[in-house]
């Protein structure tokens, strides 16, 4: 098992209490991947705990997308853009099912869409800037539950088909961004807040955020 702590600078769950067959990948190398750096097609799957709703959608009071200072909307082919769509897609880029979700019931909720064999764990729901979850105790129990009836399906029956065209919108917050982030190669000035990729490689997608961003 790995696990990539993917959150902020990385550098968040503690080694010493991990069990001796887990890899921790901590911080950040710089490669496209990002939250699921590390993942290859070796895997059997992917799990994403503990993740929350996208730049500009509400059920979660720290709605964001990558760099919350920075961003202000991602879309891909129109659909808003969590960082679960675009790490869970990365994964499927690989031929590995994403079968585990939890978090907010709203990316919840948006991510049974995306994956119909996912097993997902709402963990929380929250409205505005007000959070509303459960115990930790009870939170990790029903993980817990979850994961096990993840692994136990049909994992080869989770895959999915991504797309076969992307077209990314990134809205920034600042037109200072975007004007600089424009000279990416294939970039398009969509208006002075946003630029759009189009490709037909999920992974150039990923390569292009992992620049704009």
């Amino acid at each position: 098992m790995v696990v990539k702590d993917a959150h902020g600078p990385g550098l968040n769950i503690l080694p010493e209490e991990l069990p001796e067959y887990v890899q921790l990948i901590r911080s950040w190398s710089g490669s496209p991947e990002m939250m699921v750096e590390g993942l290859d097609s070796s895997f059997d799957a992917a799990f994403f705990v503990g993740y929350h709703n996208a730049a500009g959608e509400g059920g979660n009071a720290l709605s964001h997308t990558i760099n919350g200072g920075v961003v202000h909307r991602i879309t891909v082919n129109g659909q808003p853009a969590s960082e679960f769509l675009i790490y869970s897609w990365m994964a499927a880029w690989y031929g590995v099912p994403s079968v585990l979700l939890t978090g907010d019931k709203t990316l919840c909720e948006v991510g049974a869409e995306l994956h119909p064999s996912l097993v997902t764990v709402p963990v929380k729901d929250d409205v505005g800037g007000r959070s509303q979850g459960f115990s930790p105790t009870l939170a990790c129990r029903l993980i817990r539950e979850g994961a096990e009836r993840a692994v136990k399906q049909d994992l080869s029956a989770a895959r999915i088909t991504l797309p076969e065209h992307f077209r990314v919108e990134l809205t920034y917050k600042s037109h200072r961004d975007a004007y600089t982030k424009g000279f990416y190669p294939g970039a398009e000035r969509v208006d002075a807040m946003t630029l759009a990729y189009e490709t037909g490689d999920w992974y150039e997608a990923n390569r292009f955020l992992l620049f704009a961003i």
